[in-house]
């Protein structure tokens, strides 16, 4: 049985850590308190967390972090939602990054990407805004990611 859950986040403390159980074996974490993810198969040295280290910029590498209580390694995320924007860790080191936040913007014809998808967006670069690792709310509502209160 699926279920999902607001806990606080072990890595920042924050209270927008979503748990979700996928299946039995697998649970997923998203914090939006500081923008980082695990899950139930992202443990030191196995496959999966094996696969992650080779695709992931160096970065990422090494902004990963270890919940010694859980030893689940929670990793910075990426958000890509083509119609509104996109969201990733950016710097130089683990002591000088941020979050990038990049609005699309809609093109007036349609083109074609290297893998033969439509795409109607575009990432609009001139719109990039940097906000720092607890600011990762902010860099949603920024790209509009998270829904509107109408009567705010």
């Amino acid at each position: 049985m699926q279920y999902d859950e607001i806990i606080e986040c072990p890595k920042s403390g924050g209270d927008l850590c979503y748990k979700i159980e996928v299946s039995a074996d697998i649970t997923q974490y998203m914090s939006l308190s500081c923008g980082f993810w695990s899950n139930t198969l992202l443990k030191v040295d196995s496959d999966f967390y094996n696969e992650q280290m080779e695709l992931l910029p160096e970065l990422y590498k090494a902004l990963a972090w270890l919940d010694t209580k859980t030893d689940l390694i929670w990793l910075p995320t990426n958000v890509n939602v083509p119609e509104l924007g996109m969201i990733y860790a950016s710097g130089t080191n683990p002591e000088e990054w941020e979050w990038v936040a990049v609005k699309a913007v809609k093109l007036d014809e349609p083109i074609e990407d290297k893998m033969g998808n439509k795409l109607d967006y575009k990432p609009d670069m001139k719109s990039a805004k940097s906000f720092k690792e607890r600011d990762f709310i902010e860099a949603l509502d920024y790209i509009g990611a998270l829904p509107q209160n109408p009567e705010a």
